[in-house]
């Protein structure tokens, strides 16, 4: 961090942003700390950016969250089980891409558990919280001069292996009125207990017995094709008013449309050598999007985590259902043959 403030001080920097990774969150507080350019505070980045700094704040200003322990040793995680209610997450506090979080149903597995999050994290504890049983969706959203600038709720395709990671998006996402508006309010309280201003905001829950549960909230835009789509729903270039918001050049927010779209990660279910990709899809412009992050002859992983994706399709519509039907029939005219 401390090297990213010599070199943005160095060349003189009018503004610094990052999108889909906690990564480099806390890099940009600092810069925007030591320099005053517009964006979120160090406070705010590790608040954000440390799941258990977020779950504390979350507990003080009264957001609903899943009850938590932080865990040192292999005792404390076995405690755990009597603590909370299983099943439970196992969770790394400075992870990304879902790596370092697995679900433990039965205590008979928190030997793997408990080695697995060590080996993803850098730190000597992590946290056990209870699994919330229901529906995850998420939400984009951009906070301005203090002011929440538009939310975009957003129906999610996940995949279950060790936790569920979120491998497709789409939008719109339906909810009832009541439930939209307690989402609402829910973040709100997030963003006021992370202190989070001038930044974007990727947003995880889980809906439960019609109330909304939150699970983390990032200072940063999601990943998975989430600006595209944010982009495509509002008729906006969401990277060019993240970019304007940094430089505070009048980012504008306006919702120009509200265009049915979804996205999808291209994955494989073992590891090897790609020795063939077929793309058989016509050109057709309800497709925004096909690419692919590896060629020929490059190895690829079994998809675990969300930086074991190999590409990605992004597709709109007229109607939602339209668009769902598309992004099927994309999928299965693309193969990928591994070695």
């Amino acid at each position: 961090m401390d090297k990213v403030v010599e070199i943005a001080r160095l060349e003189g920097i009018h503004g610094i942003c990052t999108t889909g990774t906690d990564v480099a969150v806390k890099s940009v507080g600092k810069v925007v700390d030591e320099l005053g350019v517009s964006g979120l505070s160090y406070e705010s980045a590790q608040l954000s950016s440390n799941k258990w700094k977020m779950k504390q704040a979350f507990m003080k200003h009264g957001v609903r969250t899943a009850r938590y322990l932080k865990v040192t040793t292999l005792e404390e995680a076995y405690n755990a089980f009597e603590v909370l209610s299983p099943p439970l997450i196992f969770k790394a506090v400075d992870g990304g891409a879902s790596k370092g979080i697995v679900k433990v149903a039965d205590i008979a597995h928190v030997d793997y558990a408990y080695e697995t999050v060590r080996k993803d994290t850098k730190l000597d504890f992590f946290i056990v919280e209870e699994f919330i049983e229901g529906t995850e969706f998420g939400a984009q959203a951009f906070v301005y001069d203090n002011q929440i600038q538009f939310i975009m709720p957003h129906g999610d395709f996940v995949f279950y292996g060790d936790t569920g990671v979120p491998i497709g998006h789409y939008v719109p996402y339906n909810l009832p009125k009541e439930v939209e508006q307690d989402l609402f309010s829910q973040l709100k309280q997030s963003i006021d207990a992370l202190k989070l201003n001038n930044c974007a905001i990727n947003a995880d829950f889980i809906l439960r017995d019609g109330q909304v549960y939150v699970l983390e909230i990032g200072g940063r835009a999601g990943a998975t094709c989430l600006p595209e789509l944010v982009s495509t729903f509002y008729g906006f270039d969401y990277y060019e008013q993240i970019v304007r918001a940094a430089l505070r050049m009048d980012p504008s927010f306006t919702l120009n449309s509200s265009t049915p779209c979804a996205c999808e990660l291209l994955i494989v279910d073992k590891d090897g050598d790609i020795t063939e990709i077929e793309n058989e899809n016509d050109d057709n412009e309800n497709i925004i999007q096909i690419s692919f992050d590896y060629h020929i002859g490059e190895k690829v992983n079994k998809f675990k985590v969300g930086t074991d994706r190999i590409g990605q399709i992004i597709v709109k519509g007229d109607r939602l259902e339209e668009v769902l039907n598309l992004l099927e029939e994309v999928k299965e005219k693309i193969r990928i043959e591994l070695g």
